[in-house]
């Protein structure tokens, strides 16, 4: 689309929401059966579309991407109408007779910006909440998934009036279009130098943001932690998706005096969940593009591959891969993998460790392997990240009771359930004072001392 055009589309969406017609419960509520029921009727061709862009077998595409985004939008159906009523506070003594309450009210005209990792899921499931909370919607999934994007603009278009919510697809051209144009709320998921983009341009228009981004997730391994089922786990969470997860392990850090029994137990477990040769395993994804193909192996140093380290330029898969005795000087430390290769370091001090991790930028999530409970008290009351699991990897997110979100250079706000529909709604604040009678002692003249006295005991 044109600049001219979005601006249009933008603009019929101002209307419509002026018009009022998004803030009946009841109309919201239809709108998210309707979406539920798309999703439902269209499961066949989603499970295509992300077979086409990320290789994802149609249990993947169910487990981690349709399935959430259903059981997302029904836990919006059943709890849109209470989370939509005020909230009556209490109120203080010096506002005698009146009652406060807290409104939420939809932001009104939104935006929303999606990633290719999980085109589907992280588009559909902000989508759903903009909904629940009333607001038009504009959603620009990514330019790297476009069979994606397509049943994304599909399901839209069969559901939902342009004026209401609107599919725009297309490259950088579309986003830098979008961002030059004022809404009343951006929800962007994607990398951080973007994510930087993103918060510049709306700081011009004063608009509030939510972005949630990415980095170096750590998991920790210590010695009393559980090795063959810390290995399973931290397998399945590293290369779902061909390690393309935003809270997947980016690298282990290991207690020394176990590291080579992880490393162990981490290739057992790659053979036994991906098979001796997980190139040719139709359920093993594969990388989004050439040029991120080419970035991850860059960043493979064969003298530190312990296992794996295979790839297929023509197919765009790189193996399962770990790499042992790595530091942080290595170049695979230096970024964010968003791939299948495993870095394991070690360390000597848990002590050293934590006070090393406070120095570091904050991670999206955190993962720690232990049965010390003076370790998991340490490590969830000192290190700041968004999120994360004690003995599991990324299954925090993985429900509509708590929100998902990053902190400092991870992200910021939350969303998933009450925290997805707070986040697309401004709660007011209002006292509705009654009338019958008006306390003098807050007006001028200030020179009864028994209303100085009175004062004083409203307001201690």
């Amino acid at each position: 689309m044109t600049n001219t055009e979005i601006a249009s589309l933008l603009e019929r969406q101002r209307a419509y929401y002026r018009s009022g017609a998004t803030l009946p419960v009841k109309f919201r509520v239809a709108q998210l059966k309707k979406l539920y029921a798309a999703v439902k009727k269209y499961k066949d061709e989603i499970n295509g579309a992300l077979f086409a862009d990320l290789g994802k077998s149609a249990y993947e595409a169910f487990m981690c991407e349709s399935g959430f985004v259903l059981t997302e939008i029904s836990h919006m159906i059943r709890h849109t109408k209470k989370w939509a009523g005020k909230k009556r506070v209490k109120t203080p003594l010096a506002q005698f007779c009146s009652h406060s309450f807290k409104q939420p009210v939809p932001y009104g005209n939104t935006l929303i910006m999606s990633p290719w990792n999980y085109p589907f899921l992280l588009t559909v499931d902000p989508l759903a909440n903009a909904i629940a909370a009333g607001n038009t919607v504009i959603l620009k999934p990514s330019a790297y998934s476009p069979a994606t994007s397509e049943i994304v603009a599909r399901i839209v278009r069969e559901c939902f009036p342009p004026e209401y919510v609107a599919v725009v697809t297309g490259g950088r051209a579309e986003n830098a279009a979008l961002l030059e144009q004022k809404f009343d709320f951006v929800f962007f998921t994607g990398s951080q130098a973007v994510g930087k983009e993103v918060l510049r341009h709306t700081a011009e228009h004063l608009t509030p943001v939510v972005l949630e981004l990415g980095g170096k997730s750590p998991c920790i391994v210590d010695e009393s932690a559980d090795l063959k089922l810390a290995a399973k786990r931290i397998v399945f969470g590293k290369y779902l998706n061909c390690g393309q997860t935003c809270v997947a392990p980016d690298h282990v850090l290991c207690a020394s005096s176990v590291k080579d029994e992880l490393v162990r137990h981490v290739i057992a477990q790659i053979k036994a969940q991906f098979g001796e040769e997980p190139l040719q395993n139709g359920d093993y994804g594969k990388i989004i593009n050439e040029k991120h193909f080419a970035r991850l192996c860059g960043l493979i140093d064969p003298a530190k591959v312990v296992h794996g380290g295979q790839a297929d330029a023509a197919a765009l898969k790189i193996a399962p891969t770990v790499m042992d005795g790595v530091t942080r000087a290595d170049a695979v430390m230096g970024e964010e993998i968003f791939g299948p290769i495993l870095p394991i370091l070690s360390f000597e001090d848990f002590d050293a460790l934590i006070a090393e991790l406070k120095t570091l930028d904050k991670p999206l999530a955190l993962y720690l392997f232990s049965h010390d409970k003076s370790h998991v008290q340490r490590v969830t009351r000192e290190l700041s990240f968004g999120g994360g699991c004690i003995n599991d990897v990324i299954i925090h997110l993985a429900t509509s009771e708590m929100g998902f979100g990053g902190v400092g250079e991870s992200g910021m706000g939350s969303y998933h359930g009450k925290d997805g529909f707070d986040a697309f709604s401004h709660h007011k604040s209002i006292v509705d004072k009654k009338t019958w009678i008006d306390l003098p002692m807050r007006y001028q003249p200030y020179k009864s001392k028994f209303y100085e006295k009175l004062l004083h005991f409203f307001l201690r």
